[in-house]
């Protein structure tokens, strides 16, 4: 039974997020920024990890373009912080639960990756990541790496589905492009099964979580503004190339959750229907923040 969760990474949406559900599930959480816990620092995590923690590491260069730009500095914090945090849980016996990415496959096939298939990452950021997923499991192998895809609070944070909220409450316009797909995942659901996974009860050591489902995110950005009530047709769709953004990203990377399940985890819901739930959740505060 789990006792204390130990988050490194805790200033991101999904670090944040594992906090506040933590504390309402009635654990000691300790929540740690990167300020906080240098997880390239390999002596750091001795001041923070003690037997029978269950540590989530969500501590990463997430943004995709950021790591392409400067590789060393991905590669410092994606794969040999991961590998640190890793060594220190298993000389304290903590549990540990990693979070990757769907960005770890290449968009090369047409339905939802599993476990089993083949990566080969286009980019930096999810280079990284898979050489960040091979060192956590090489120190330890009873350690657990979540794959999860585009994830979103839907309130008050920097991601694509609450930066779409904000908007759809002006009379503003925006792009989103139609030609990569992937499986929009509810920070929710991904929190409760980092929950499940911490028990110890599966053992499978390489997992997926995402809700059900592909579409683009032009796609994904008209169902934000459907489902507030705002107009569709307020969102323009146009291609990656016309985007011009630097890093290069899968086309395709869906995720399935076939074997997750087997292994143990619940059977995700449609992307849809978590898409409504986030956003009839309250904004904290009250009302939606201003308008970037």
């Amino acid at each position: 039974m789990v006792a204390r969760i130990v988050i490194s990474g805790a200033g991101g949406q999904v670090g944040r997020f594992l906090a506040g559900e933590g504390a309402r599930r009635g654990l000691e959480v300790s929540a740690l920024t990167h300020a906080e816990w240098d997880i390239t620092d390999p002596r750091a995590a001795e001041r923070f990890v003690a037997e029978s923690d269950l540590v989530v590491n969500c501590a990463a260069i997430a943004n995709v373009d950021v790591a392409e730009a400067d590789p060393d500095a991905a590669y410092a914090v994606n794969a040999t912080g991961a590998e640190n945090v890793a060594h220190a849980c298993a000389r304290v016996g903590a549990s540990l639960v990693h979070i990757s990415t769907d960005y770890v496959f290449g968009g090369d096939q047409r339905r939802p990756y599993d476990v089993g298939d083949a990566t080969g990452p286009v980019g930096v950021y999810g280079r990284a990541k898979l050489a960040g997923e091979v060192a956590v499991l090489a120190a330890m192998p009873d350690a657990h790496v979540v794959r999860t895809s585009w994830v979103y609070t839907g309130g008050d944070g920097n991601d694509f589905v609450a930066g779409l909220r904000r908007l759809a409450a002006t009379d503003g316009t925006a792009e989103a492009v139609d030609d990569q797909v992937g499986s929009p995942t509810y920070v929710k659901d991904l929190a409760d099964a980092v929950f499940v996974i911490g028990e110890g009860h599966i053992r499978e050591p390489i997992l997926h979580v995402a809700n059900e489902g592909a579409c683009t995110r032009f796609e994904l950005a008209q169902a934000v503004f459907d489902e507030l009530g705002a107009d569709p047709r307020r969102i323009r769709p146009i291609s990656t190339a016309q985007a011009g953004r630097p890093a290069p990203r899968p086309v395709y990377s869906a995720l399935s959750m076939a074997t997750s399940v087997r292994a143990g985890l619940t059977p995700p819901r449609p992307w849809r229907e978590a898409l409504a739930e986030a956003l009839a959740q309250p904004i904290p505060g009250g009302q939606l923040p201003s308008t970037p």
